[in-house]
């Protein structure tokens, strides 16, 4: 649950950047003057001044990026602890995925809360990463090796 309330924090703090970047363009951008001729309120600025359209398309793409980035990074993070993966493991082989498995990259979290698999070969359309999360007893896994060498 903490990991999807951060990921949904982010994005608001995203969300708000692009709020204000928007509402200081509409002040600072300076309005036209109606003509004599004309009754009632002026034309709205966008898709009728091709410089304040230009800007709001720049904010647009500017907050496209930095929401792009926020899922980017909340991809790469334990799902308990927060903190980012580390230690990244190549396993398997391009050459030779009938014998030795398919190619992964496995990272896992510092303190041992789990591993966070990710294919790097999508044949069947698009796999997601798999999280697996590691008992909480970290020396458990270390110790049954060890049993089974003697």
């Amino acid at each position: 649950m903490k990991y999807w309330l951060y990921l949904v924090a982010k994005l608001a703090v995203v969300l708000g950047v692009a709020w204000g970047l928007q509402a200081c363009l509409q002040h600072l951008y300076p309005t036209p003057e109606p003509p004599l001729a004309r009754f009632g309120p002026p034309p709205p600025l966008f898709l009728h001044d091709m410089l304040f359209t230009f800007c709001v398309m720049a904010i647009w793409l500017f907050t496209s990026g930095l929401i792009y980035l926020a899922y980017w990074d909340q991809r790469r993070r334990c799902r308990s602890c927060l903190r980012q993966l580390i230690m990244p493991l190549k396993r398997g082989s391009w050459g030779h995925m009938v014998l030795i498995g398919r190619p992964t990259t496995q990272m896992i979290c510092p303190f041992g809360h789990g591993t966070l698999s990710i294919e790097e070969l999508q044949i069947t359309g698009r796999q997601y990463p798999d999280w697996h999360r590691h008992d909480d007893n970290i020396w458990k896994e270390l110790e049954s090796y060890g049993r089974a060498g003697k």
